[in-house]
């Protein structure tokens, strides 16, 4: 039986480690959005 090589990624792998970015991306836009709107919300109080 002949095995191929398997040194390279594949697309598949490729498109999971996007997917893995994005992700993060998005949880810490959402995270540190929110922190950041309640910062100048409290800030226009103070004025």
């Amino acid at each position: 039986m002949k095995r191929r090589d398997e040194s390279g990624a594949s697309a598949v792998e490729y498109g999971l480690f996007l997917a893995l970015i994005a992700a993060v991306i998005i949880a810490t836009v959402a995270l540190l959005g929110t922190g950041v709107l309640n910062l100048f919300r409290s800030l226009e109080g103070a004025f």
